[in-house]
């Protein structure tokens, strides 16, 4: 019979759970046995780097046990990797939003009605630090040019056509290929419409 350590003979009383394995007892077995192949290491080559047994290094990698913070060490020195790459995907439950082509909610503000279109691309619900990216598309060069004021910041990004963009006292001629990084804070928006139509992706920091 295979001589068992204190840590491996206490882990082996400790099964992950009693319905099966958990989620972070799953991640850190595939990433295990991840780097181990990577490396081209067998089950008891990494037992001897490791100093664990060959039937423990198997229960971690069937996720049949919860491994301790030693044994983590142990492993991640065996591998020669970082002790947090073996938790890595086990925090993958986030908040996202994918826009395709032509679509996102189409927001009614100042200038909506004169050839100014506002198309929110995404947002992440119950934050206060999330990005507001937004598509505005200019087709009508009429006299009705909204100004913005918001906390934080804003990148615009112009994809196509060319206009004159106001932050504050200042003046930017904008074209395809041109950005602007300005403080939310100060009035900003489209002064003069120079060559439509116009493009541009406009992300706000809040």
């Amino acid at each position: 019979m295979t001589n068992q350590t204190g840590e491996e003979r206490a882990a082996a009383e400790r099964p992950a759970t009693e319905e099966g394995p958990g989620k972070l007892e799953r991640v850190i077995a595939g990433q295990v046995r991840h780097y181990r192949t990577t490396n081209g290491l067998s089950s008891a080559e990494l037992a001897a780097r490791t100093g664990l047994s060959k039937a423990m290094i198997s229960k971690i990698e069937t996720a049949s046990t919860s491994c301790s913070l030693t044994t983590l060490q142990r492993l991640a020195d065996g591998l020669k990797i970082p002790v947090t790459a073996l938790f890595r995907g086990a925090d993958t439950d986030r908040d996202a939003t994918f826009t395709k082509s032509g679509q996102g909610s189409l927001t009614v503000r100042s200038g909506t009605q004169h050839g100014h279109e506002y198309r929110v691309l995404g947002t992440l619900k119950g934050r206060t630090d999330a990005l507001e990216p937004t598509l505005v598309t200019l087709t009508d060069a009429s006299d009705v040019f909204p100004l913005f004021q918001h906390p934080g910041t804003e990148f615009i990004y112009m994809l196509s056509g060319r206009m004159v963009y106001g932050h504050g006292a200042y003046e930017y001629t904008m074209e395809a290929g041109d950005s602007l990084l300005l403080d939310g804070e100060g009035p900003h928006g489209p002064l003069e419409l120079l060559d439509l139509p116009i493009r541009f992706l406009a992300i706000a920091a809040k």
